[in-house]
């Protein structure tokens, strides 16, 4: 990109244009593309299977969850509400979103027969694997396919013939419930993500990947992509000046005050609390986590932005509260129900993953820990709760992550043919404190 200024909305147009060219004519049985967040993936999956329906070339696609497959159903029917598209869903009491009966043009059932002859149907890779007898897919397109286990992807891959791959490689890895170190360097290991083996045997497959977030603001995209993307790096879609965050009232002096101030400011801001070792639910952090949120709507947070020159109020639906644990996410919701507050979204990274906030507060995986397993250095939950808002990130921890990091021991086991992932969460921890640092509020509550 050097030789003309960086132009975010014809930057991706031209990587959209090279994805839909290779996906509809290219040579080869998949196409790969890499998607930081708030990239518009969803909004390619949508286009890519317009065109392909549009040309005569019925697919099927394949999500992870029900809420990313009715998602897809609702933005299909709100660009094109005449396409006819199927929901294939499963034989559970309620197992689709009831928005979808409101359409016409989508037609559901648990049986894929029953959706023989459609432009588009679309379901998740648990309830594809169980399909039988029917006639293959010219195309298929897998969204969140770094999230699909490869032996989720070996259970459909007979029925497509071609496919697109669309991802974000940042965000967490495919989850499984029993050990898979006894598959660990092996080319069908099953706890592999479906794009890692796919591309262990295809290395040959065009690769893609979107250059622009229009989530992350021009504060964090430099950030979380160095930290958590140096092979694919990507930029913000919108300028240092476009979007602003401002309070109507003024600050009292204290620390949640005070690190609201330097997030409005600066996109960023770290609430540090005096050093400790606590239990996992520590009820500092939890309280300083819900009085954060609390000032955030007592001071009448707004924000400014492309969407919108005038003042939009942060109310409490674009707050998010994210956390390591589920019990620790527990405490924080009752933490703010004491303080008054309500329908703000309080989950783990796990769950907050393809969501979008104004402003997110983050309670540090790392806080309060006597020592940093793999669990709390995994990058992609790192990432997903450094990477869920769309104005500002405030991380509340405990003092000592910098001590804990510099004595945490290499004692995780030397596996033959493992790709080394990269980067390194303890690396990510690193680069990412050390920006954190500079946006520093010490508070003893």
């Amino acid at each position: 990109m050097s030789g003309h200024a960086f132009d975010p909305a014809a930057e991706a147009a031209r990587a959209t244009g090279a994805i839909l060219a290779d996906t509809l004519d290219g040579g080869h049985r998949g196409v790969v593309v890499d998607s930081p967040p708030g990239a518009g993936k969803s909004t390619l999956v949508v286009n890519a299977a317009r065109e392909l329906a549009a040309a005569g070339r019925p697919l099927m696609v394949i999500a992870q969850t029900n809420a990313q497959v009715d998602d897809l159903v609702l933005r299909l029917a709100e660009k094109e509400p005449e396409l006819p598209v199927g929901r294939l869903h499963s034989n559970d009491s309620d197992p689709y979103d009831k928005a979808l009966d409101e359409l016409d043009n989508v037609r559901k059932s648990a049986k894929a027969g029953d959706l023989a002859g459609l432009e588009i149907v679309i379901s998740t890779a648990a309830k594809w694997a169980h399909v039988q007898g029917v006639e293959p897919w010219r195309h298929a397109i897998v969204d969140e396919a770094y999230q699909m286990r490869s032996d989720a992807l070996l259970a459909v891959a007979g029925l497509f013939e071609r496919a697109l791959f669309v991802g974000d490689p940042g965000q967490l890895d495919p989850f499984s419930i029993v050990g898979a170190d006894q598959w660990a360097g092996l080319s069908y290991d099953p706890s592999a993500s479906a794009v890692s083996t796919l591309l262990a045997h295809n290395p040959e497959l065009p690769q893609h990947r979107l250059p622009v977030s229009w989530r992350l603001p021009a504060s964090a995209a430099p950030l979380v992509s160095d930290a958590f993307y140096p092979y694919t790096p990507f930029r913000s879609g919108t300028g240092e000046s476009e979007r602003r965050l401002a309070f109507g009232v003024a600050s009292d002096g204290s620390g949640p005050d005070r690190v609201l101030d330097e997030a409005a400011e600066s996109g960023w801001g770290l609430l540090e609390l005096p050093a400790r070792h606590t239990p996992r639910t520590d009820p500092e952090a939890v309280r300083a986590v819900a009085l954060v949120v609390r000032r955030l709507l007592d001071r009448g947070g707004a924000a400014v932005s492309e969407r919108s020159p005038d003042p939009v109020p942060v109310t409490a639906d674009r707050i998010a509260v994210g956390t390591a644990h589920r019990d620790q996410a527990a405490a924080v919701r009752a933490a703010l129900a004491e303080v008054g507050v309500a329908d703000v979204t309080v989950d783990t990274a796990n769950r907050l993953q393809g969501r979008e906030f104004d402003v997110t507060v983050v309670l540090h995986p790392l806080s309060g820990r006597p020592d940093a397993t793999a669990f709390h250095l995994e990058t992609g939950r790192l990432c997903v709760l450094a990477s869920r808002h769309r104005h500002a990130c405030i991380v509340v921890c405990r003092a000592g992550v910098s001590d804990l990091l510099d004595e945490h021991p290499s004692t995780e086991p030397v596996q033959l043919g493992v790709t080394v992932k990269f980067p390194d969460g303890w690396e990510a921890m690193q680069s990412t404190w050390d920006h954190w640092s500079n946006h520093r509020v010490t508070w003893r509550p």
